[in-house]
């Protein structure tokens, strides 16, 4: 697990200890940020079960403004930051050690890019979507949210603020394109 591109390029990112956190391929990230392209500077980003922290790193690293990184476990956040020294990209960066639902029942402050990369399985996906929908502040009006799931959990969400608009699939990574229901939507 690398930075793909920009100013941390080919810098090895350092795993979450054990089997609690699932890991995007380069492959899969490297698909992520050449479909956002330069969208992508300056934007801010919310990395929600941010794991190692390496969809965020490679926001920072790519030129986004800033990324709050939202992750439950001590030992994770640990990871992110560490794997933001080894970067040089802390000061970009905001941990925010909580719960994902915790922290999207506050205050909303708008992002960019909202990428939700939950443990399989669980339907923490669609619970997360529900909670953006619930508050829809999160999500600025041409935002994006990109759901990162396996294949087979992808089901039917009752959504009026977020509508589906493209998935892509590579291998067993299934990802989930959510934009605002809302005039203005258009990114550059």
């Amino acid at each position: 697990m690398r930075v793909i591109a920009g100013s941390a390029k080919g810098i090895q990112l350092q795993p979450v200890p054990g089997s609690g956190t699932r890991p995007i391929s380069d492959r899969v990230k490297e698909s992520v940020f050449n479909i956002l392209g330069a969208w992508i500077v300056d934007a801010h980003v919310l990395d929600l079960f941010a794991g190692t922290g390496s969809v965020g790193i490679e926001a920072l690293s790519r030129g986004a403004a800033g990324v709050t990184f939202v992750e439950r476990y001590a030992r994770a956040a640990s990871v992110i930051r560490d794997n933001l020294r080894r970067t040089r990209l802390e000061a970009g960066a905001r941990i925010v050690q909580a719960d994902v639902f915790s922290y999207l029942a506050g205050e909303p402050e708008p992002f960019d890019l909202v990428y939700i990369a939950p443990p399989q399985y669980q339907g923490l996906w669609r619970a997360t979507l529900l909670a953006l929908e619930a508050n829809p502040g999160w999500l600025r009006p041409d935002g994006l949210a990109i759901v990162q799931i396996f294949p087979k959990e992808l089901e039917p969400v009752p959504l009026t603020h977020l509508v589906l608009t493209d998935e892509r699939k590579y291998g067993s990574t299934l990802l989930c394109f959510y934009e605002p229901s809302l005039p203005g939507r258009e990114r550059d």
